[in-house]
C-alpha cells in the first residue's frame, strides 16, 4: 500500500528543493550580472586577422564572439596582441599594429555592441551603455623590437599591458620556457639594463607590467624595481600543477605584497597536473585522424573541436573538473587574500578547458562555483573584475 503521508512529504520536499535551486540559480546569475566582469586575456584577435569576424556566430570555430561575450556577462575583454618569435626585428611592431587595426575596425563596425577602452572612465562608460569594453594587451616584448619609441606608440594606441616575454626570450628579458629548460646560462637570466629601462618606462606611462610567461629571475628582477603593482594576466598555481608557466607560492606572496593581481588561466594543462598524460593517450587513440586533418592544414582549434565532437565522452572525461580550476583561486586567496586574483581565461589561445567552460558564454559558472564555496558577493565581485579595475587605476592614475 502507498503511504500517502510519505508521498506528500516527498512532494513537499521536492518542491522545497526545486524552489531553493531556482532561487540559488537566480542568485548567482544576479551576482554575475551586477559585477563588472573582466577577462584579462583572450587570443581571438589572431582569428580575426585570419578573416573571422567576432560579430558573426563563431560557435564551433572559436571560444569567442560578440553574442557569447554578452551571454557570458563579460563587460571588459583585454584582447591579446600576440606573435611568436618569428616576428622579430622588422616584423613584430608592424604585426602588432595590424592586430590593433583589426580590433579598432571591428569596434567601428559594431558601435552598438562594443567600444575601445583605455581608462577606468572608458570602462564605466561602456558598462553604462551596455557595450563590451575592448582593451589591448601586448603578449610578447619582442614586438617592441628593442625600441622604447615603439613601446610608447603601442601605449598611445591603447595597449594597457605588455607581457615582457612570450615563450621566447627577448634580448632584454628571459622567458619561463627558456629559463626552465636550461637554455639560458645563469649569468644571462633576468632583465638586463635595457630591460630595466623598459619596465621603468612602462611604470612612467602607466602601462601594466605583465609577468605571465617570464622566467623566475626576470620575475624577481621586476619585483625588485617596479614602482607600480604588477599584472599576471594568464597563469595558475605551481603548487597545484607544476607547469613551468605557473607561479610558485613565493612568487604569489610577492605579487600580494606588491598589490598586484594574478589572473587564472583556463588552460587544462596549467590547471591539472595529469591532463597532459590523458591528452596524449586521447591523441594516440585517434592519431590517424589527427594526421589526416593536419595534412588538410586544419588549425589546432579546428582539429581539437572535431575530435571533441566525434568523441564527446572521451573528451569530457579528459578535461579537468571546474572544481580543480577553482582550487587555484582558493590557493591564492588563502596565501595573499581575495584582492589579488582574477580571471585570465586565455580563451582562443588554449587547446582544452575545464568542464563546463566551453567558451566565453560560460563565465557565470565561475560565479556559481565561487558562491557555492562560500565566497561573499563582495569578494566574488572583486575576483570577477574589481581587482583588475583597482590595478588599472593604480597604474594609470586616471
Amino acid at each position: 500500500m502507498i503511504n500517502r503521508k510519505s508521498v506528500a512529504k516527498g512532494v513537499a520536499l521536492a518542491a522545497l528543493l526545486l524552489g531553493y535551486t531556482s532561487a540559488y540559480t537566480q542568485s548567482y546569475k544576479k551576482v554575475h550580472k551586477q559585477a563588472i566582469v573582466v577577462d584579462t586575456h583572450n587570443d581571438v584577435l589572431i582569428n580575426m586577422l585570419e578573416g573571422l569576424d567576432i560579430a558573426d556566430n563563431l560557435k564551433g570555430k572559436t571560444h569567442s564572439d560578440l553574442a557569447r561575450f554578452k551571454e557570458g556577462g563579460v563587460d571588459v575583454q583585454v584582447f591579446s596582441v600576440w606573435s611568436d618569435e618569428t616576428y622579430g626585428k622588422g616584423k613584430g611592431f608592424a604585426y602588432a599594429n595590424r592586430q590593433i587595426d583589426t580590433l579598432y575596425a571591428v569596434a567601428a563596425r559594431n558601435p552598438d555592441k562594443m567600444m575601445m577602452a583605455k581608462t577606468p572612465a572608458d570602462i564605466m562608460q561602456a558598462v553604462q551603455q551596455q557595450k563590451l569594453a575592448a582593451m589591448i594587451g601586448v603578449e610578447g616584448g619582442h614586438m617592441i623590437e628593442d625600441n622604447l619609441n615603439y613601446l610608447d606608440s603601442l601605449y598611445s594606441r591603447g595597449a594597457r599591458y605588455m607581457t615582457l616575454t612570450w615563450n621566447n626570450s627577448t634580448s632584454w628579458a628571459t622567458s619561463a620556457m627558456d629559463e626552465s629548460s636550461g637554455k639560458v646560462p645563469n649569468h644571462q637570466k633576468g632583465l638586463n639594463d635595457f630591460g630595466r629601462q623598459v619596465v621603468q618606462r612602462m611604470n612612467e606611462l602607466g602601462m601594466l607590467v605583465d609577468l605571465s610567461h617570464v622566467g623566475e629571475q626576470t620575475f624577481w628582477d621586476v619585483m625588485e624595481m617596479t614602482s607600480k603593482p604588477v599584472l599576471v594576466s594568464h597563469s595558475c598555481v605551481k603548487a597545484i600543477s607544476p607547469h613551468f608557466r605557473n607561479l610558485t607560492d613565493e612568487q604569489i606572496n610577492a605579487v600580494g605584497k606588491n598589490g598586484g593581481v594574478i589572473n587564472i588561466n583556463f588552460e587544462a594543462s596549467f590547471v591539472d597536473p595529469d591532463f597532459a598524460k590523458r591528452r596524449q593517450a586521447f591523441i594516440k587513440r585517434h592519431q590517424a585522424e589527427v594526421d589526416s586533418l593536419m595534412q588538410l592544414k586544419r588549425s589546432n582549434f579546428a582539429i581539437n573541436s572535431w575530435l571533441v565532437k566525434k568523441y564527446p565522452k572521451e573528451a569530457a572525461a579528459m578535461r579537468p573538473s571546474l572544481s580543480l580550476l577553482i582550487d587555484h583561486f582558493d590557493h591564492i586567496v588563502k596565501l595573499v587574500g581575495v584582492d589579488h586574483v582574477g580571471l585570465g581565461s586565455d580563451f582562443d589561445g588554449i587547446s582544452s578547458t575545464p568542464q563546463q567552460l566551453n567558451g566565453v558564454q560560460d563565465f557565470p559558472v565561475i560565479t556559481k562555483e565561487l558562491l557555492a564555496r562560500g565566497y561573499s558577493e563582495a569578494d566574488v565581485q572583486k575576483i570577477l573584475g574589481g581587482n583588475f579595475l583597482r590595478l588599472l587605476q593604480a597604474n594609470t592614475g586616471a
